[in-house]
């Protein structure tokens, strides 16, 4: 019986119900579309690389000559191992987070007209997988007469080591096991599969994987130098990190250690995030602004809608009508304009998500955000207009005595 009146009395005041449900529904469809953007950060942030980081750092030297590599890797290699707490060194190409790495597009036949996407190379020496803490699901590991140094880009059509995901993507349903692909006069043959290995550059997208990676077995030379990576004690990282970048320095004295690139892969990952943690946190202000902004709207409507109705709020109460009723009349009033604005921001949600993936190629948004972001609206205007409505419900019926 209350919701006749209820939308008796909002025809009377069209332009300000018109108002407060614009504003509700812009809130719900910039919510929606927020936290989705928040989960996709946060799920960006919290992805497995597949390596051991507490274990793990990087050490980079850069400025030297291509002829001096192979002296330098065994160098800095012994040099490294002396280190105290350091179980492994390794020559690498790159690792998760630490920037650098190979990127190309592969193709499924040798006329190369089947083209398969673009994945991330690592290349690793023969302590290279110990050191990652790389695992196995199938298949065999590569012999150490299949660590070869470098042609161009790669080793001259080397085995390789693919993770399962890759393995799916390539060949649905089969064995890779022996298959082979192709990156321009390259062939690569694939003879063990790897569990998990994270790209060096993981989107925060959450339509591109980061498992597709290939590992290539590569023996130390030029071209493939510069890059040593430790593991070690993970109770001891910062002190290893710290005497490691010692040594490097004291090891190669004439050239130069990248202190940027030479830290422990926690590190690395931190600063990797470090925007997304930024934008995180814009988000997170810009949906608490919003939601406050909103409430705020909700409660001067209630707070206004009171100071009109005092005389009929009070001849109300003396024909009868109780606290309780008078509480209710305000929550289904404010629960239809909120399900007025939740109806019309789901329209404005989808239409806003569709620029974002038009503009910055983002994913659609799943529709799983629609009713979290009315069950939150909801829930906050019950919230925002409680107490004008309790402040309703106490007007006594001698307010209608003393005003008529």
């Amino acid at each position: 019986m209350q919701i006749r009146y209820v939308l008796a009395a909002l025809r009377k005041h069209r332009l300000v119900t018109f108002l407060i449900t614009l504003q509700i529904s812009f809130s719900c469809a910039v919510l929606c579309n927020a936290s989705f953007l928040v989960m996709q950060r946060i799920e960006s942030m919290r992805i497995d690389s597949g390596i051991e980081e507490p274990s793990l750092a990087l050490i980079k030297i850069v400025g030297y000559d291509q002829q001096q590599a192979p002296d330098l890797n065994a160098r800095m290699v012994a040099a490294l191992r002396g280190v105290a707490g350091v179980r492994n060194v390794s020559v690498v190409s790159a690792v998760p987070f630490g920037g650098g790495g190979l990127r190309a597009g592969v193709h499924l036949d040798p006329e190369q007209k089947q083209s398969a996407g673009v994945i991330d190379f690592y290349l690793g020496d023969s302590a290279a997988i110990e050191s990652f803490g790389l695992r196995l699901i199938s298949g065999r590991m590569p012999s150490k007469d299949e660590y070869t140094p470098l042609t161009q880009l790669f080793p001259a059509n080397p085995p390789v080591l693919i993770t399962r995901k890759l393995a799916a993507k390539f060949w649905p349903g089969k064995d890779p096991i022996g298959q082979q692909f192709w990156v321009t006069n390259t062939v690569f043959r694939v003879i063990g599969v790897m569990d998990h290995f994270s790209a060096v550059y993981p989107s925060i997208s959450a339509e591109d994987d980061p498992d597709w990676t290939v590992f290539v077995p590569t023996a130390s030379g030029a071209g493939f130098d510069g890059k040593y990576l430790i593991r070690g004690n993970p109770n001891e990282m910062a002190r290893i990190v710290a005497d490691a970048r010692k040594i490097a320095q004291k090891t190669a004295p004439n050239l130069i250690l990248d202190l940027d690139a030479s830290q422990s892969l926690q590190d690395l990952r931190a600063e990797y995030f470090e925007k997304s943690n930024i934008m995180l946190g814009l988000l997170l202000c810009l949906i608490a602004g919003l939601l406050g902004t909103t409430a705020l709207g909700i409660i001067g409507l209630a707070n206004f809608w009171v100071a009109q109705r005092g005389k009929q709020i009070g001849i109300r109460r003396a024909l009868g009508a109780t606290k309780g009723d008078i509480l209710r009349y305000f929550q289904i009033e404010n629960f239809i304009i909120v399900t007025l604005g939740i109806t019309l921001g789901m329209l404005f949600a989808y239409e806003m998500n569709l620029g974002l993936m038009r503009y910055y190629e983002l994913p659609k948004l799943p529709l799983g955000y629609m009713p979290i972001g009315a069950v939150v609206l909801w829930i906050l205007g019950q919230l925002a207009v409680l107490a004008p409505a309790l402040s309703a419900s106490s007007i006594s019926p001698m307010t209608a005595i003393k005003s008529a």
